[in-house]
């Protein structure tokens, strides 16, 4: 099961800083916990402000990936942002549904990295979405949301039936949105290669949540 965590850093308390630093613990967290990816979400920062955070989770990922091994640590991804990602050094990119295509984002860091590919993800809501992702060659996908909405202007919930279909397409898919430890299980019997989510992560200790949905 690939588990893939998603910041907030505006879920926990505090000030800017207090807030700065519980999210770079909750990442080091995750990587000695052996989680597959984290996604740096914070929308709201200005771009230099973002730079200076990613650049922070990176060095906090590669001092805390257990076992330290450069094939199986934590992969950092960044949202949206392949500016940011490059200038950092993170392991690739999250892009929307309506973002800049997956082969358009490895031509431009091709340019700048040379040889090394990044890993792109997209999110995905219907099946015309995984469709394209995978014909553009994402390497994965996030569909959502399957139990819960997310805000008011967000699809609803789709359900596992359509989580089944999705996964039918071309390409891993990892369920998104109100995923817990009671319901993941029934994400990956339905097909999907993993799970994703913020309050999951975020509000438990996640050498928990490995251990529950790992087992």
């Amino acid at each position: 099961m690939l588990l893939y965590y998603i910041t907030d850093r505006i879920q926990f308390a505090g000030d800017e800083d207090s807030q700065r630093r519980a999210l770079l613990n909750k990442i080091a967290e995750a990587a000695a916990c052996g989680i597959d990816f984290i996604q740096l979400r914070e929308k709201d920062l200005p771009v230099r402000d973002l730079e200076s955070l990613a650049r922070a989770a990176v060095q906090t990922i590669q001092e805390n990936s257990e076992p330290k091994n450069q094939q199986s640590r934590t992969r950092l991804l960044i949202n949206s942002r392949v500016d940011v990602a490059i200038a950092c050094g993170a392991d690739g990119v999250h892009l929307r549904s309506d973002d800049i295509p997956p082969r358009d984002v490895r031509s431009v860091w091709t340019v700048a990295c040379g040889d090394s590919l990044p890993i792109v993800a997209v999110s995905c809501h219907t099946t015309a979405d995984l469709a394209c992702a995978a014909s553009e060659g994402a390497d994965f996908a996030v569909f959502a949301p399957v139990f819960e909405k997310k805000d008011a202007s967000s699809p609803p919930a789709a359900g596992l039936t359509a989580l089944r279909e999705a996964c039918r397409q071309n390409i891993p898919v990892l369920a998104l949105g109100g995923v817990n430890l009671k319901n993941a299980r029934s994400c990956i019997e339905v097909g999907a290669a993993g799970v994703a989510g913020i309050r999951l992560f975020q509000e438990r200790k996640i050498a928990e949540v490995v251990r529950i949905l790992r087992h």
